[in-house]
């Protein structure tokens, strides 16, 4: 990592936007200016570049992180999140530690199910079947 001020080996990162400092000097002037947190498609978008992101146990199903950033591009996802109730639902099915029995269940409520297929035909295009 490099220091975002003085270009130096950096050792911390900012606790708010996750950008690398060398030290308090640094930190003090990178804190003049506000910062802030960096959204989750930046900190992914960040690490493919710095080749960061690995799977821990890929399987044939894992879906590349390359694909998966192109769900923020997609006016449709972008659409289903607009419904409060489905964000309510990902947060839950994020914090359940038996998210494979609550998505069974979910897959019965419309918004959900055209969340899914939203985001399927992004990272598994028709053309990928033919």
């Amino acid at each position: 990592m490099i220091c975002i001020q003085c270009s130096l080996n950096a050792k911390y990162k900012c606790p708010t936007c996750r950008q690398p400092y060398c030290s308090v000097g640094c930190y003090k002037l990178h804190k003049e200016n506000p910062c802030s947190a960096p959204t989750l498609v930046t900190e992914l978008k960040n690490n493919v570049v710095h080749n960061a992101v690995e799977y821990e146990y890929p399987t044939e199903d894992t879906v590349p992180i390359e694909k998966l950033l192109l769900l923020d591009k997609s006016a449709e996802v972008k659409k289903c999140l607009e419904n409060p109730y489905l964000r309510e639902v990902l947060e839950l099915l994020d914090k359940s530690s038996h998210p494979d029995a609550l998505i069974k269940e979910y897959m019965i409520e419309p918004i959900f199910t055209e969340f899914a297929d939203a985001c399927l035909k992004v990272v598994q295009p028709r053309s990928d079947f033919e």
